[in-house]
Parts: C-alpha cells; structure tokens; sequence
C-alpha cells in the first residue's frame, strides 16, 4: 500500500512539473492515462478520466501548442498560463494525494505540485524572454518546439518511470532555486 502511495505521488510530481512546460499537454495525459487506469486519481477526480475532460484538454492541448508558434503571442501566454500551470500542477498532484483531510490535501498539492509547475514555468519564461531578446523572437519557435517535446516526455515518462522523473525534478528545482534564487529575490546593496 505504501509504495503504491509513493509511486502516485511521484508520477504526480512529475506530471505537476510537466505542466511548466505546457499547462494542458500533462492534462490530457492525465486524462488519457485516467481513463487507462494507469494515473490513479482518487474518487473525487474521477471527473479527469471523462470523454468531455479528454476532448477539452485535447482541444486546449492543440490549441496551446498552435498559440506558442505565433511571435509574441507566445510571450503573451507565458503571463497567461503562469497561474494556469500553478493550478494545473495543484489539481494533478492533488487528484492523487490519498489524504483524508481535504485541507491538507489541497494544501499539499498546492504547495508541491503549484510550486514545482511554477519552478518550470519560471524556467520556461526567462528562456523565452532570453530567446526574444537575443533573435527579437525568431528563435522562439526553436524554444516551443523543445517545450513541447519537454511537456509530452516529461508528462508520458512521469507515468513509466515516476521515481525517476520526480528525482530528476526535486534536482533541478533546487538548482534553479540556488542558481537564480538569490538573483531574482535578493536585491544587491548599494555601495557606500
């Protein structure tokens, strides 16, 4: 029973973080996987395995994937989605979180799941406005197509291979948090 705990809430670390990359992409796998019965979801978000959630977050998969091609619409999604993929993140490590208490689980999902789709999302933004800067948006496309890739492997992976994926997620949130962390939240002191 424990590892079958431990193992639901890597895969849902894994698809959390996926959400980073593409808020919807980890959705419809979700779902898909869902309905499969290879994500196991609790009661309450047996909703994720429907035909209308799959159809939506397909539908909403396509269409993400088709705006991040367009220039400087793709900047425009990065403010958009950034509290999307903080929900998405929360919904998916919570659909599995076997916590009794809906508080804690919501807390715990939200915590977890929101902050490792937020540690993404943020990696993802400042490569994208890196990318703009330096090509004034041509080489954008370049950067989508390697999100994509990033949002369908990670997202997949995350259902086969869940330690793994978790790990290597737990690894590179720390390593932005250390790397730019102190950069982005500690202002230098003015000299005297």
């Amino acid at each position: 029973m424990e590892k079958e705990i431990i193992t639901a809430i890597a895969i849902g670390i894994g698809l959390s973080a996926s959400c980073g990359f593409r808020v919807f992409v980890p959705m419809l796998i979700a779902s898909i996987a869902a309905r499969m019965n290879i994500f196991p979801v609790t009661e309450e978000f047996q909703w994720l395995a429907s035909w209308p959630a799959i159809i939506s977050f397909g539908t909403a998969t396509a269409v993400e994937i088709l705006a991040y091609y367009i220039p400087f619409v793709d900047n425009l999604l990065d403010t958009i989605t950034t509290p999307l993929a903080v929900g998405g993140g929360t919904i998916l490590l919570t659909s599995v979180l076997p916590i009794d208490n809906e508080l804690l689980r919501w807390v715990s999902g939200f915590i977890f799941g929101g902050g490792a789709a937020a540690t993404v999302q943020g990696g993802t933004v400042l490569t994208r406005l890196a990318s703009t800067k330096l090509t004034a948006g041509v080489g954008n496309a370049v950067v989508a197509t390697g999100e994509h890739a990033a949002a369908f492997g990670t997202s997949v992976l995350s259902l086969f291979i869940p330690f793994l994926i978790s790990s290597v997620v737990i690894i590179l949130i720390f390593y932005f948090i250390t790397k730019f962390g102190k950069k982005l939240f500690l202002k230098p002191r003015p000299e005297k």
